[in-house]
C-alpha cells in the first residue's frame, strides 16, 4: 500500500534533528525506504528522498519535479519561517523551462569569465585580512571571525562592490544569522542588491554584475537583483558551511594532520570527504510536482514539497563507501539543470581560505572537544555554531598595504577582451570596512 503523507512524519527541526540527522536518516531509510513522508514546520508535511538513484531520477526529471513554489505557497501563512527560503523569487533557483534557462545562462556565463588565478589571488587577500585580525590573540572562533566572513567578502568584490556597500552586504548577512535582526537584515540585504544594480548599470566596469547586466539574456533590474540575491545569499552559506565543516575534520582527525605533512592527503581531499559525509547543505533542492506521483509505494502529492536530502543520498548503503572514495560524484552540489551553477568556484573559495590559513597558522588546534561543538538548528543548513581553536600568537602580514602582483604572474582572463576584472583583482585589496 502506497505510504501517504498523512502517515506519521519525521520532524526535519528541533533538538533531536539537529544532534543526530543521520540518525533520522537511517530511520527513515529502514522503515520506508528511499522515499518517507517528514515535516519540515509544524504542520508542513514533505517527502523526502533519501535513495541516490531516487535522488537523481528526480533532479533530472524537470518536467514533472517543477521549482516554481507558487501552488503550495497559497497553502502556507504568508509570513510563514519557511518561506525565506522556500518562497517564490524570480531567480534561477525558483524557476522553470525557458525562465529558468534564461537566468541560468545568465549566471554561468558571466562566471565562466572570471579568472580562476585571480580569483585565488582574492581569496588568499581576502583570508589574510581576517587572519591579521586575530592572528596575534593565539585564540579564535572560526565561524564567527572566519568562515562566515571571508566568502561575503570575496563575492562582493567579485561582482565589483564599492566598499560601503560591501560592506552593507556583510553587515545584512550578520543580522540575518542573529533572528533578533533578521527582518531588519532582510531588507537590507534586497536593498544591497537593488543598489548594487542601479550602480553597474551607471557605472559597468569588468566584474560579474557588470557582465550579467549586458548579458544577451537582458534581464530586467527587479531579475538581476533576484540573482545577485540568490548567488550571495545562498552561494556566500554555502561556501561559509564548507570552509567550517572541513576545518572540523581536518582538526579533528589525526589521520589529516599526518597526511598533510607527509604530503599523503591535502586539503581537497578533506573537501571532498566533507562533501560526501557532511555537505554544506544537506536537503535542499525543493520541487512541487505536476501532479500526484508513485515511486517504491510512496506517494508524493501533487504541488507538495518533494526535498532532496543530499546528506543521506550521500550514504546511501547501496553505494558502499569504498565507491564513493576518491571520486566526486557526491550529490552535494545537486544534479541536473538546477546543479549549482558555481561550484567549481565554491571549491576554489574554501581550499584556498583553508590553505591560508594552515600556512598562516601551522599549530592550529581545537580548543575544545569534538563533542562540545553544536550546529545551527534546521534541515537547510549543516553549519557550527562556533569553532574555537587556539594557535601560537603571530604577527600582522599587512601592516602596510602589500604590493601588487605583477602582470606575469596571473594568465589573461577567459574572455578575449582586454580584461578589466583580472587586472583589479591583482591589484584589489579587500574592503576596509568588512
Amino acid at each position: 500500500m502506497a505510504h501517504e503523507l498523512e502517515e506519521e512524519a519525521a520532524k526535519l527541526y528541533g533538538a533531536g534533528f539537529t544532534a543526530d540527522p543521520r540518525g533520522v536518516y537511517a530511520t527513515l531509510r529502514e522503515r520506508f525506504g528511499s522515499f518517507a513522508p517528514v515535516e519540515l514546520a509544524p504542520g508542513v508535511r514533505a517527502t523526502i528522498v533519501l535513495g541516490y538513484d531516487a535522488a537523481l531520477d528526480i533532479l533530472r526529471e524537470p518536467e514533472t519535479f517543477r521549482r516554481d513554489p507558487r501552488t503550495w505557497q497559497k497553502t502556507v501563512p504568508a509570513d510563514h519561517p519557511l518561506l525565506s527560503i522556500m518562497g517564490y523569487r524570480a531567480s534561477a533557483y525558483y524557476s522553470d523551462g525557458a525562465t529558468h534557462a534564461r537566468f541560468r545562462k545568465t549566471i554561468t556565463d558571466s562566471f565562466d569569465r572570471v579568472d580562476v588565478h585571480a580569483l585565488r589571488q582574492v581569496v588568499e587577500l581576502s583570508a589574510d585580512v581576517l587572519i591579521d585580525r586575530f592572528c596575534g590573540q593565539g585564540e579564535a572562533d572560526l565561524c564567527a571571525q572566519y568562515a562566515s566572513r571571508l566568502p561575503v567578502m570575496v563575492f562582493t568584490r567579485l561582482f565589483g562592490c564599492p566598499p560601503e556597500l560591501g560592506d552593507r552586504f556583510l553587515r545584512s548577512a550578520r543580522m540575518l544569522a542573529d533572528l533578533t535582526e533578521a527582518e531588519q537584515g532582510v531588507a537590507m540585504f534586497a536593498q544591497a542588491c537593488k543598489d548594487l544594480v542601479a550602480l553597474k548599470r551607471a557605472e559597468p566596469g569588468s566584474d560579474v554584475m557588470s557582465w550579467m547586466i549586458t548579458h544577451p539574456a537582458r534581464l530586467s533590474d527587479e531579475e538581476l537583483a533576484e540573482q545577485i540575491g540568490l548567488l550571495m545569499g545562498m552561494g556566500a552559506a554555502t561556501v561559509c558551511n564548507l570552509i567550517g565543516n572541513t576545518l572540523r575534520h581536518l582538526l579533528s582527525n589525526t589521520r589529516f594532520a599526518e597526511g598533510l605533512s607527509t604530503g599523503s592527503l591535502s586539503v581537497e581531499d578533506a573537501i571532498d570527504e566533507v562533501l560526501w559525509a557532511e555537505p554544506p547543505v544537506p536537503n535542499l533542492a525543493v520541487s512541487y510536482p505536476e501532479h500526484a506521483v508513485e515511486r517504491d509505494g510512496h506517494t508524493m502529492p501533487a504541488h507538495q514539497p518533494v526535498i532532496i536530502s543530499f546528506a543521506a543520498v550521500n550514504a546511501d548503503p547501496t553505494k558502499p563507501a569504498d565507491q564513493r572514495a576518491g571520486n566526486r560524484s557526491h550529490l552535494a552540489f545537486s544534479a541536473g539543470p538546477h546543479g549549482c551553477p558555481a561550484k567549481n568556484h565554491a571549491r576554489v573559495m574554501a581550499s584556498c581560505a583553508i590553505d591560508k590559513l594552515l600556512d598562516r597558522l601551522p599549530d592550529l588546534e581545537p580548543a575544545v572537544p569534538e563533542a562540545d561543538l553544536t550546529w545551527h538548528p534546521g534541515p537547510f543548513h549543516r553549519a557550527l555554531t562556533a569553532l574555537p581553536v587556539r594557535f601560537s600568537p603571530a604577527p600582522p602580514l599587512m601592516t602596510a598595504p602589500a604590493p601588487s602582483a605583477p602582470a606575469s604572474t596571473l594568465p589573461p582572463a577567459q574572455d578575449k577582451a582586454p580584461s578589466r576584472l583580472t587586472r583589479w583583482l591583482r591589484q584589489a585589496r579587500p574592503h576596509s570596512k568588512i
